[in-house]
């Protein structure tokens, strides 16, 4: 049976390449985008099954009349997949307040709207899944994307209660983690103004040999079969990393965590005071 999908920033990068991928399988598709010229190509292809709405994430009214609009369109919704967002590069000092708060607009902001637009319709269907577009970024974080990785960090964190809160009404939550992939993300992205003294350090930074890597970056349209098992199987996981990059480097930073709180128990037990 055909699934009823809404993708926001679907107008390019993986939202683009997932929206394509479930309607050449026969479901129906919700795109938004702030920018529909990246949509008409498909609603020229896909016809009755694509339904193309406009739509700024930021604009928390706008969530839910794009998702009544879609909800009354096709009469169900199945999946949600909040993808769209942005980046900012550059040090936390070097950091524009008004970068700071659109990134977080975007990235944490939008995907709360959606997710409070979508659960009344899921939840009054009994069923439904939602999946949020984190980053590998949400689980560790490096020098030069600390502002892009507070916003996916308080994407783990908002969906992981989410998903305890959810779980007797039938609706699934996942957050996706994919490291780095070679998508046009960074043409939504703000490289922040730089300051002198953190050059060396951006320089060592990028001279890493895995920043050269042939493979550092993903082939993007692998992932569509990772994104359709997912929608498809009845017990989804709560998280799933994207690529083969992400983990290795989690279980280091894992173990590095858990040893430097246990190298601190003492002083945290006796913090406690009783």
């Amino acid at each position: 049976m055909s699934k009823t999908i809404f993708i926001t920033g679907a107008s390019r990068g993986f939202g683009k390449i997932w929206a394509e991928a479930f309607l050449d399988r026969g479901d129906n598709v919700i795109a938004t985008s702030r920018n529909m010229n990246g949509l008409t190509d498909m609603a020229s292809r896909y016809g009755n099954a694509f339904l193309p709405l406009e739509l700024d994430v930021t604009d928390r009214a706008a969530c839910f009349d794009a998702i009544a609009k879609a909800n009354a369109h096709f009469g169900k919704i199945d999946v949600v997949i909040n993808n769209a967002g942005m980046g900012v590069f550059g040090a936390v000092e070097e950091t524009e307040e008004q970068s700071a708060r659109d990134i977080f607009d975007a990235n944490f902001f939008g995907t709360l709207w959606m997710t409070q637009a979508a659960l009344p319709i899921l939840r009054a269907q009994g069923h439904g899944h939602i999946i949020q577009l984190s980053s590998a970024l949400g689980i560790y974080a490096f020098a030069t994307v600390g502002l892009y990785s507070a916003t996916k960090f308080a994407v783990e964190g908002l969906s992981e209660a989410l998903a305890q809160e959810v779980k007797g009404l039938g609706v699934h939550v996942t957050i996706v983690e994919p490291n780095g992939y070679a998508t046009d993300f960074n043409s939504a992205s703000v490289q922040s103004n730089a300051i002198a003294a953190y050059d060396t350090m951006k320089a060592e930074l990028y001279a890493h040999p895995e920043f050269s890597a042939a493979d550092v970056y993903g082939d993007p349209n692998a992932t569509s079969e990772a994104i359709l098992n997912l929608v498809d199987t009845a017990n989804p996981p709560l998280r799933l990393i994207l690529g083969k990059k992400a983990l290795p480097l989690a279980q280091y930073v894992y173990a590095d965590r858990l040893a430097l709180w246990e190298s601190w128990k003492d002083v945290s037990i006796k913090a406690h005071g009783l």
